[in-house]
């Protein structure tokens, strides 16, 4: 490598004391500067080419250890013995200028440091490239984490934009989307983002620009090529785009060096535009004017150009995903809404439980969220975690759809063909009892003769009266017993004297008014269902957890079915369907059971049980708190923050 070479972009620079020039450097013509100087200087880091004449002049106020922090390119050459020493010392000694004493030796002796200090600089330098470059590479694969792991497409586009002006120090920039085209029109960009550090709080316009190369971010649109442009106020005659200086003129601002990247997906196709404007020199600087643009504003260099790039593309496969993204969560919407309606079709008599559960669980999730006070005080549930409650909330009895439908819409004891056999039956009951009459009274007119018969009317009569009033007794007992109410130990007496009562059938055998199934339906205790129909009903759990097992969640929503499993769950122990308890229990499914019971008691859409007050459904949920069946903190939360007043004001059938 020659000297000229070497120095062609930073010339040679050789430093010694006053006077201390030889003149034998006059033959390393121009590609050398000389500069004198008192003393060497640690703090100067000018990075070029240096050589540094060390005489015991320099000396002074200098010791080892400052030549030892001079930069590692400076190349020393020492005049006399106690620089040498010093030079030795601070590991610094090149040559000696005792060994070259002719000026053609000297010269040599110079240019050999030149070239030694050109080497050392160009190692550095390529040290700082690489290191920079790495540096580079990192920061773009984390950025590239950043913008795959984004699934909120406003938070996404406003990453985009911030990294980019972020890694080449823009002071502005802006986004577009490509929108594709229809009936009405083709396909144009949709400006999307604005970020401006100089201006921050203007308000970003809503407009689109047609998709061709009058424009900026259409002509990089177009073409898929970056575009680099020093001074947005002097393009090239020829250019077929033009900058609109409007924003400029309304807000007081200068736009000058821009960087308009196309985002291009993995298919090569442009998804949008990013559009950079004004690399600055410092980071607080504000851009308002000429003078601004003049003073701070620097051309976007090469590097930048491809740091952009490459960020573009990453860019546009992270847009890409999330529109995908976003389809895919339609699509599991469009699901949920299905899954809903087909429990509300199950059991119409509770239609809107579903919703209603979950927008009072979540509710109440967002309420414990923004508490302060225990035991609510470290709950934070991220955005995610709320989406997860919800759809737990919405699937929590979807294995309702597992449950025989005579048995999940079964309002009364007796299940209603039953109700209509015994309802038949006593019909049947009467009509025989009337014409058993009829030919009593028909044999005793035979026997008696119509006037011998009176007595015996009126004895037939008066038995066929007492006949009807106990069937209708015993009728009306077993309408009051099918009712889903507690059963007296009064009517359980008559029940069984019901049917401990036979008439003949139509074959004249004795049959009971009531059958062994029928006298047991009858005779539940409490509720609509016995004990085999009420685990089918709470089968609906286990249904709802194998159910939702089966659906792939990604690991955001992993926890779906876990929260519904346990609904029915009670922190003592006592509920279904595997009795857990305390801790085992999630705080997500505690809201959730609260909720669920306050519906079951509010709710006015259910045929079988009148709705109560909102005050005694809360009496009661603070009563089964107090018993150690309800997470007290839960409760007193509903409670405290009247969330619960939402589900009762408004019509939640409908998502």
């Amino acid at each position: 490598m020659s000297l000229e070479t070497a120095t062609e972009r930073s010339p040679l620079l050789v430093q010694t004391a006053p006077g201390q020039l030889p003149s034998a450097l006059d033959g390393l013509g121009e590609g050398m500067e000389h500069r004198e100087i008192t003393a060497p200087n640690p703090e100067a880091r000018e990075e070029r080419p240096t050589v540094l004449l060390l005489t015991e002049e320099l000396l002074e106020g200098a010791d080892a250890a400052s030549i030892g922090k001079l930069p590692p390119w400076v190349a020393v050459i020492t005049s006399g013995s106690v620089a040498r020493e010093v030079a030795q010392e601070a590991d610094r000694l090149l040559f000696s200028v005792e060994d070259a004493a002719d000026p053609e030796a000297l010269l040599r002796l110079f240019r050999a440091a030149a070239r030694h200090s050109t080497a050392l600089l160009t190692a550095h330098r390529a040290r700082e490239g690489q290191e920079r470059a790495q540096s580079d590479l990192k920061e773009l694969n984390r950025i590239g984490m950043a913008l795959m792991s984004e699934r909120d497409p406003d938070r996404l586009l406003g990453l985009i934009l911030t990294q980019a002006r972020r890694v080449t120090g823009s002071d502005a920039g802006s986004l577009y989307l490509v929108e594709e085209g229809d009936e009405e029109g083709p396909p144009r960009l949709r400006f999307r983002l604005a970020q401006n550090d100089s201006l921050p709080d203007i308000p970003a316009p809503d407009f689109t620009l047609p998709l061709d190369e009058t424009s900026l971010a259409g002509y990089a649109a177009t073409t898929g090529e970056p575009l680099v442009i020093e001074d947005a106020y002097r393009l090239p005659d020829d250019a077929p785009y033009t900058f609109n200086r409007t924003f400029d003129e309304e807000f007081g601002y200068r736009a000058k060096s821009m960087l308009v990247v196309p985002m291009m997906d993995h298919r090569d196709r442009v998804v949008g535009v990013l559009q950079l404007i004004n690399r600055k020199s410092s980071v607080d600087a504000e851009i308002r004017n000429e003078t601004d643009a003049e003073a701070f504003v620097l051309p976007f260099r090469d590097s930048e150009v491809e740091a952009v790039a490459s960020l573009a593309g990453q860019a546009a496969v992270s847009i890409e995903n999330g529109q995908l993204y976003q389809s895919i969560e339609h699509l599991f919407e469009g699901f949920i809404k299905a899954a809903v309606t087909a429990i509300d079709q199950r059991d119409p008599t509770t239609s809107g439980h579903s919703v209603r559960v979950a927008t009072l669980t979540c509710d109440m999730a967002e309420v414990a969220d923004r508490t302060r006070r225990r035991p609510f005080d470290s709950v934070r549930f991220t955005r995610e975690q709320m989406k997860e409650l919800r759809y737990a909330g919405l699937l929590h009895d979807f294995g309702k759809v597992g449950v025989r439908e005579e048995v999940l819409v079964k309002s009364k004891k007796l299940p209603p063909v039953y109700l209509e056999r015994i309802e038949s039956r006593f019909d049947f009951i009467r009509r025989t009892l009337e014409a058993e009459y009829h030919r009593e009274r028909a044999e005793a007119v035979l026997e008696h003769g119509p006037e011998g018969a009176r007595d015996i009317f009126q004895e037939l009569e008066a038995e066929l009266r007492a006949s009807l009033q106990r069937v209708d007794r015993f009728q009306e007992a077993v309408r009051e017993a099918n009712e889903p109410r507690v059963l007296p130990e009064q009517s359980a007496e008559i029940l069984h004297e019901v049917a401990a009562t036979r008439f003949p059938d139509f074959q004249g055998e004795l049959v009971p008014y009531l059958t062994d199934d029928e006298l047991h339906f009858l005779s539940i205790p409490k509720g609509s269902l016995d004990p085999d129909e009420r685990e089918q009903i709470e089968s609906h759990v286990s249904h709802t957890y194998r159910f939702l097992q089966q659906i792939p969640w990604t690991d955001e929503l992993s926890d779906v079915a876990r929260i519904a499993y346990g609904h029915h769950e009670k922190l003592d122990g006592t509920g279904y369907p595997r009795g857990v308890k305390g801790e085992e229990i999630p705080l997500q499914t505690r809201l959730m059971t609260a909720a669920d019971i306050f519906d079951a008691l509010t709710a006015s859409d259910r045929p079988y049980k009148k709705a109560l007050p909102p005050s005694r459904a809360l009496e009661i949920l603070e009563m089964e708190a107090d018993g150690g069946q309800l997470d007290p903190g839960v409760v007193e939360l509903m409670v405290q923050s009247e969330v619960y007043r939402k589900v009762l004001e408004q019509d939640w059938r409908e998502l």
